[in-house]
């Protein structure tokens, strides 16, 4: 593994507030709504290039860092670090960040599309 990885992704405290997002009854209806389980690969630079892995898992309304072991996630993205908190802020169109390819996609492209910035707490003080 590469060193640069230690450094702080801006990603981090996303997937932090999404953590604490998920155990609000807003965060349960989410769940409740949504059923899947997604795989976000984040890249410091550069997609395939010293990513790491978080999960989203709105099956079970859980957050965590690394691969998802229970089989296959539903649906991966990968992105830049700047883009991927664009895209959960609402500052960037999931549309327009695949179109351009500032987010890659594998896997359901209907579980792909439930993806939207709403899954995400709205920033409090990012």
């Amino acid at each position: 593994m590469a060193e640069s990885s230690s450094k702080q992704l801006k990603s981090d405290a996303l997937m932090d507030q999404m953590k604490l997002h998920l155990a609000t009854d807003a965060g349960k209806e989410l769940t409740k709504k949504i059923n899947l389980v997604y795989q976000i690969n984040i890249a410091p630079k550069k997609i395939g290039f010293d990513e790491v892995a978080y999960v989203v898992d709105l099956k079970k309304g859980e957050v965590s860092k690394g691969s998802y072991e229970g089989g296959k996630p539903d649906a991966t993205f990968s992105f830049k670090d700047e883009d991927f908190v664009k895209v959960a802020l609402g500052k960037m169109n999931p549309q327009i960040a695949f179109m351009r390819g500032a987010m890659k996609i594998k896997g359901s492209l209907s579980a792909a599309q439930k993806f939207t910035p709403d899954i995400f707490p709205k920033p409090s003080k990012m």
